[in-house]
């Protein structure tokens, strides 16, 4: 079941590229989050996507929000990814594909791998609440990063 605006995020702590453990529930009260599920490391669109966030960090730094990447890969692997493609967020690794799935964000079945997730968006408010969710079944297209923006705008 995909999550819908106005729903409580779930909770998570997932291993970052050092396998520091990183908890939503750490952000709560302080910022706002962005949640970007991408499908595989290494791949081009998510590699585009992820660059270009990195790229405009600051943009979302000002309107209070903490961007984090979420992929069923391993800490090793995004860590090499974003040491060779400089993606500056932080990658969460989802490698036991719970988090992807309590979001209602990942592939029965893509190019012939299980529970890959799909490329979404969630917006999480200061208090857990969900105010913008994005989730696409066509893994080439990207969220609406307009909307994410106008989202964190609204929450300032």
């Amino acid at each position: 079941m995909v999550l819908k605006v106005g729903d409580q995020a779930p909770a998570f702590t997932l291993p970052d590229t050092k396998r520091e453990q990183v908890s939503l529930e750490s952000f709560k009260g302080k910022s706002n989050v962005v949640l970007l599920f991408v499908p595989l490391a290494f791949t081009g669109v998510c590699t585009a996507e992820l660059c270009e966030i990195s790229a405009g960090l600051g943009g979302y730094q000002s309107l209070n929000a903490e961007v984090l990447g979420l992929s069923v890969d391993s800490p090793f692997s995004l860590g090499a990814w974003a040491e060779k493609e400089k993606i500056t967020i932080p990658l969460l690794s989802d490698f036991n594909k719970e988090v992807s799935a309590a979001y209602g964000a990942q592939y029965e079945e893509l190019i012939g791998l299980k529970g890959v997730a799909k490329r979404s968006a969630f917006v999480i408010d200061k208090s857990g609440v969900i105010r913008f969710a994005s989730v696409s079944d066509d893994a080439k297209v990207l969220p609406d990063f307009a909307a994410i923006k106008a989202c964190l705008e609204s929450l300032s």
